[in-house]
């Protein structure tokens, strides 16, 4: 899903180089002079634990998640709190496999159209109150209502239940194909059998609120949003610090720490340095520090744990504005950056050199594509036989993120290509601008919100799909799409995907840059905090084991 913050910030959407899951927010990945220079650590206040799970403390970025609002959740900074908030009917383990969440059990139909949920009995809200299967439909249909955002993320997550496309469109008040059966029974039908689709339920977007204190308290229901999840926020000051707590009225097993402390701006400054002076239990490992920290004499080194990523970080072209609205222009801007050196000068071998939009270890990833090369000469080639005919004759073009500034770099020095780029101050502003495809290059990540190529190659660059913010639309590909989500047998469906993915490099509405590596320090007494591909770190099993 998710796009992460310059990474770091990591949530659907889209992972920019802004970059670095901020999940524990570290700074810039490639390495600034607050990075070189640490300023004094900032006093972290110390909470005393309530019983003896103990209080985890960690860093969450320079500022409050973007929302904590399931039904809009667009980042994984956002994702990663609200999964400890709230619950799905299904969610995904630490393996990537669908368990039961909400619902104890489900049935499908033999058309494999229709997925009937039964709820479990014990399921609670954080305040003891019953989740009913009336809860679940006021969830879906909520986030499905586009009064409640102009772009929402149900477009993508909630698209094969039938009725749902009509609705977003204003063309219903309802989810046809959304039926409550008795307190603890729904049924949801699709439009056509879908390998994925118990994946995509996995989403925040189909996580579940309470419709009275949403429609009580208005904008502001979440700043205590009674949700389903193993922790419930005992205190929030934003942009500091905000708290949770453990949910005495979880259903599945209670979390094992009391709280977790999240500190926010100015308090999370110099995560690196707060690590090392105790202050913190956790962090991520900027690249620049990678190194240092992997260095076998240096003591650190044992508490590092590096997994790779199904992710991609890339540059985006819109093909409707100017210059990019010309193939040969957007194959010469593909030709201008070496992600050999990106890899291993820039972020220091932290990450994987793309070679196209799957990464490894994703079902269906092709190992034999040919490395992607910058190629100079090429480049102008192609400029010149591009409608503008060469790249003195190019309109003006604005990019934004930290790989921007490197194609601005060599587009300048290479090409006399005069690049503008801009920024966002706040990343949720940034995000609403891709959502409404406004902007003509950016660079962006995108980590797997489920370990299907589906939600790599479908998601983002299918036409019209709500994480697509290159505008590229092509048939063929739409229809390969439409094959791959049918398609029973696995090496067929893989087939298809790899078949769409060399069109779509060829077409070039994207330029994948890398595949990310998750590097966090975890001190020794933190028990049971599992780093996987996917950046869902479940802190309810986490528990504080001191010697």
């Amino acid at each position: 899903m998710q796009q992460y913050f310059s990474k770091f910030s990591r949530s659907s959407r889209w992972l920019i180089l802004f970059l670095v899951l901020i999940l524990v927010s570290c700074g810039g990945e490639g390495g600034d002079e607050s990075e070189l220079t640490p300023e004094p650590a900032p006093t972290v206040e110390k909470i005393q634990p309530i019983s003896s799970g103990g209080n985890l403390i960690m860093t969450l970025g320079n500022q409050d998640p973007p929302t904590l609002d399931p039904a809009l959740v667009g980042d994984t900074t956002s994702a990663f709190i609200v999964r400890q908030l709230f619950s799905g009917l299904v969610r995904l383990d630490n393996e990537m496999k669908v368990q039961p969440d909400l619902a104890e059990k489900w049935e499908i139909s033999a058309d494999k159209t229709t997925y009937t949920f039964t709820l479990r009995k014990d399921a609670r809200f954080a305040d003891g109150k019953s989740i009913t299967s009336e809860d679940v439909y006021y969830s879906l249909e909520r986030a499905t209502d586009p009064k409640l955002a102009n772009s929402l993320p149900a477009k993508t997550y909630l698209n094969d239940i039938v009725g749902v496309k009509d609705k977003l469109d204003g063309k219903a008040t309802e989810i046809s194909g959304l039926k409550v059966l008795d307190p603890q029974t729904i049924a949801l039908t699709i439009d056509k059998p879908k390998m994925y689709f118990l994946s995509k339920l996995c989403h925040t977007t189909s996580f579940v609120v309470d419709r009275q204190v949403v429609e009580k308290s208005g904008k502001d229901w979440t700043e205590q949003p009674n949700g389903s999840g193993p922790f419930e926020i005992e205190r929030w000051e934003h942009n500091q610090t905000l708290v949770i707590k453990r949910n005495a009225n979880f259903y599945r097993a209670k979390a094992k720490l009391d709280r977790v402390k999240f500190l926010i701006g100015a308090a999370a400054s110099n995560a690196m340095v707060l690590y090392e002076e105790g202050k913190i239990d956790a962090v991520e490992v900027y690249a620049s520090a990678l190194a240092r920290v992997r260095d076998p004499n240096n003591s650190l080194s044992k508490e590092l744990v590096s997994i790779p990523q199904l992710s991609l970080t890339y540059i985006g072209m819109n093909v409707t504005i100017p210059p990019f609205d010309d193939l040969k222009v957007r194959q010469a801007f593909a030709l201008l950056l070496d992600r050999e050196r990106i890899a291993e000068v820039s972020l220091h071998g932290s990450v994987k050199p793309a070679k196209g939009i799957l990464p490894p270890g994703i079902p269906g990833y092709n190992s034999e594509l040919p490395a992607l090369k910058s190629d100079i000469a090429q480049a102008k080639k192609l400029l010149a036989e591009s409608k503008y005919g060469g790249a003195a004759n190019l309109p003006p073009i604005a990019a934004y993120g930290s790989w921007a500034t490197t194609m601005q770099e060599i587009a300048e020095k290479e090409l006399g290509i005069k690049i503008e780029v801009r920024s966002y101050e706040k990343f949720g502003d940034y995000l609403q601008a891709l959502d409404k495809n406004q902007l003509a290059m950016f660079d962006i990540s995108w980590i797997a919100d489920y370990p299907d190529p589906e939600n790599f190659m479908d998601v983002l660059l299918r036409s019209k799909s709500g994480e697509n913010h290159t505008a590229y639309s092509n048939p063929e590909i739409d229809a390969l799409f439409d094959k791959a989500a049918t398609e029973t047998d696995d090496q067929k469906r893989w087939s298809f995907y790899r078949e769409a993915e060399k069109q779509i490099l060829a077409d070039s509405p994207i330029i994948p840059i890398y595949h990310n590596t998750q590097s966090m320090l975890i001190k020794p007494y933190v028990k049971g905090l599992v780093v996987t591909p996917m950046d869902i770190l479940d802190l309810s099993t986490v528990e504080l084991v001191h010697p």
